[in-house]
């Protein structure tokens, strides 16, 4: 069988994404040989063929004070894009993530004919519920990673497809636990207790001091459970060991770069809400959920978030799967029991059958299946 040659525009804007990016791609090699790809990407992209006009780090700007520093190169880099595509069209135009960036690229070119996909959904579910009229506008269609995702689509007559997550593919259903411990030169037999108070500075400094009083409250009550905590980078390193003098009965072990098998190796998490509570999902560890934001910021989610969980594993069972405490409810005495719970057998138990349940629903080969969507928006 023969196929037509086929131009794919894509931008990718983090590390993330770039891995999403990637596999689609092969994806697509795979589905159509004769097929390339231009726009923005990182490593991985590229390695896979992806002509990168910009450094993908020119997008990875987090935070508004931030954006509004680069706000000048960022326009560049989006004119630029437009203009090539203008001048050379794709005959698709993929956005995977950072949708700030790419539902505005992906506007200009739908109103120029050209089909338009964003990978994965802007939050609109949770918030700013209205953006919807605007991503209408922009795309032919979205590929949802999470099910309650096209849902909310449905709901709004928008086309979209649900895909899987990659990272559900990727992890296997079973982890193995003495491998990681091994790999990181930790104690294989003992009970472990992952603390994971964030990646960035400003997170450490909120919530580090509440996650170490609950491991002395937990140490306590258990003195065979020992901590460790993942550091990104050297400056989380330092703050977190500044924080550790004033705690100088808890025995705690730092490991630099390498979250993963700290998750992989520990029997339980106390962590705070975000992305990686979905790894720790499918690593089929029992969590505890917490975080605190500035009183100002916690205000406005209040009255901007249209959702009753935080955390992804509550948000995909749809029901309160694993403890939340936000806010004025992140405090030792709802963290303490909740935490000393995810190690009792029957509870652990139960709430790895429901993180397996969840995995297998979003282990659906996402990369093929993100492929074949696009496939069809252009045929």
């Amino acid at each position: 069988m023969t196929h037509q040659p086929l131009r794919v525009g894509i931008v990718a804007g983090e590390a993330s994404g770039d891995i999403l990016g990637a596999g689609l791609i092969r994806a697509l090699k795979s589905l159509h040989p004769d097929v390339t790809f231009v726009g923005i990407g990182g490593p991985s992209m590229i390695a896979e063929g992806c002509e990168s006009l910009e450094p993908m780090e020119t997008l990875s700007v987090m935070g508004l004070v931030e954006v509004i520093r680069h706000i000048r190169p960022l326009l560049r880099v989006r004119r630029h894009l437009i203009q090539t595509f203008l001048d050379n069209p794709p005959d698709v135009f993929i956005g995977i993530d950072a949708p700030d960036f790419c539902l505005p690229v992906a506007k200009r070119l739908k109103e120029q004919g050209i089909k338009t996909v964003q990978y994965v959904s802007p939050s609109v579910w949770a918030w700013r519920q209205k953006r919807i009229h605007r991503i209408k506008k922009s795309v032919d269609s979205v590929l949802c990673i999470f099910p309650f995702e096209k849902a909310f689509y449905d709901r709004h007559d928008m086309h979209a497809t649900f895909v899987g997550h990659t990272l559900a593919d990727q992890l296997p259903f079973e982890p193995d636990v003495l491998a990681a411990r091994q790999t990181l030169n930790i104690d294989s037999g003992a009970t472990w207790v992952a603390l994971m108070p964030g990646s960035r500075l400003s997170e450490i400094r909120r919530m580090l001091g509440l996650l170490l009083d609950t491991a002395t409250g937990l140490s306590a009550q258990r003195p065979s459970v020992k901590f460790i905590i993942p550091v990104v980078n050297q400056n989380c390193e330092t703050l977190i060991q500044e924080q550790l003098l004033s705690y100088p009965d808890l025995s705690v072990t730092l490991i630099q770069g390498n979250s993963h098998h700290v998750m992989t190796a520990a029997d339980a998490i106390v962590m705070t809400s975000g992305t990686a509570t979905l790894e720790a999902m499918l690593l089929k560890k029992p969590m505890v959920v917490t975080y605190r934001m500035a009183a100002l910021s916690w205000w406005l989610v209040k009255r901007l978030v249209h959702i009753e969980w935080a955390s992804l594993p509550n948000l995909l069972a749809q029901k309160s799967l694993v403890p939340e405490f936000l806010q004025e409810q992140a405090t030792v005495e709802n963290l303490l029991p909740a935490l000393s719970a995810c190690l009792d057998e029957g509870y652990r138990g139960d709430q790895i059958r429901e993180f397996q349940t969840i995995h297998d629903m979003l282990r659906c080969g996402a990369d093929r299946r993100a492929a074949e969507a696009v496939l069809e928006c252009i045929s």
